[in-house]
């Protein structure tokens, strides 16, 4: 598929940019691109908002009024009580979408990913759509322990709006992706909860699916020479604060430091915990995008585990599939992501576990 629509610069965008000056694009770095194109994004993303939709924006799902503690539910707007779809719709529970934004979980807020999320809720599914605490501040101890309360709020509430919490998938693109990734782990593999002091918050049976963008799932491409992204975006996700971060930082630069820093990143690393009991999977990614061998081997990690996986894939030629592209609506590649993507959580909502996949 090819397309002449021409697409806006985005954060990537500059960043791929940017490699011609500096090799290895640092944290500080990304933080500016990201601030530089977020209020543009957000418009971009969000123009002609999608009203067959009903909203429901900043709901704390930790009750501490902390922004990172926001996430929105989307629903199919309801039809008219006294329609003959109203009357039979009142009985009908809707598969739930979890979803986590990216930007390098340095940066991003859930609010630049309304209209993608409204997009997937007009495809017959609630959408939760939710913030979190960020690195460097906070690091991924911190951020699955928001995924995983944004979760325990799901299992407790959503049926409130007319979701079924016996039946979730999760999603995410790039950060976002590679903590769902990263929190279905949790939920199948004990050992990595225990990592993280993790309780999950719901059994692997109420598990149905996985969406990844994009996403950052396998951390050994970090390690390879010429990466776009520096090291300290792996060091900065590792449980570290104040003056132990600079000591850690420093600890790991050296040749058997750096081993240490690769057997780190294997606890951030979605890629290092996949097993047969991981439901089904759908990955979107392209040639263009900045983690296509993180994907692709993703996807082969997957089919060795006898994992089901349905793929989008884009080659080089396809211009409007830069990292994250899926975020815009108004890309054939993107209208054809949320084709599949409502086609896999139809599947997926309808299939019978036929095993206990619950650690």
């Amino acid at each position: 598929m090819t397309t002449a629509v021409h697409h806006s610069e985005n954060a990537f965008s500059l960043a791929r940019r940017a490699r011609g000056a500096v090799r290895r694009v640092p944290v500080w770095t990304w933080r500016l691109l990201m601030r530089s194109v977020r209020s543009r994004e957000r418009t971009r993303f969000n123009s002609e908002p999608i009203t067959e939709v009903d909203y429901v924006h900043d709901i704390n799902y930790l009750g501490d009024n902390v922004r990172a503690h926001h996430l929105d539910v989307l629903t199919p707007a309801a039809p008219a009580v006294d329609s003959p779809e109203g009357r039979a719709g009142n009985q009908k529970s809707f598969p739930v979408y979890v979803y986590f934004h990216g930007g390098g979980w340095t940066s991003g807020d859930k609010s630049a990913l309304t209209k993608y999320c409204a997009n997937q809720a007009l495809g017959g599914m609630v959408v939760v759509n939710v913030n979190y605490r960020q690195p460097p501040r906070f690091h991924m101890g911190h951020v699955l322990r928001d995924a995983n309360a944004a979760l325990a709020w799901v299992s407790a509430n959503i049926g409130q709006y007319g979701g079924d919490p016996e039946c979730v998938i999760l999603g995410g693109d790039s950060a976002g992706g590679q903590i769902a990734a990263l929190l279905t782990a949790t939920i199948f593999r004990p050992e990595l909860a225990a990592h993280y002091s993790l309780k999950p918050a719901v059994p692997g049976k109420h598990l149905k699916g996985l969406v990844q963008h994009c996403s950052v799932v396998d951390f050994s491409v970090f390690f390879k020479s010429g990466f776009v992204l520096s090291l300290n975006f792996v060091r900065m996700l590792l449980p570290s604060a104040g003056k132990a971060r600079g000591w850690m930082q420093s600890a790991f630069s050296t040749g058997p430091g750096m081993e240490r820093l690769r057997a780190a990143a294997g606890f951030v690393s979605p890629i290092e915990w996949l097993d047969g009991r991981f439901p089904p999977v759908f990955v979107t990614t392209s040639e263009r995008d900045f983690f296509y061998e993180a994907n692709v081997n993703f996807i082969k990690r997957l089919q060795q585990d006898a994992v089901p996986v349905d793929m989008l894939i884009y080659s080089w030629a396809n211009a409007n599939t830069e990292h994250t592209w899926q975020q815009d609506y108004r890309y054939p590649e993107s209208q054809e992501v949320y084709r599949r993507l409502r086609a896999f959580v139809r599947n997926v909502s309808q299939q019978p576990v036929d095993h206990d996949p619950a650690p």
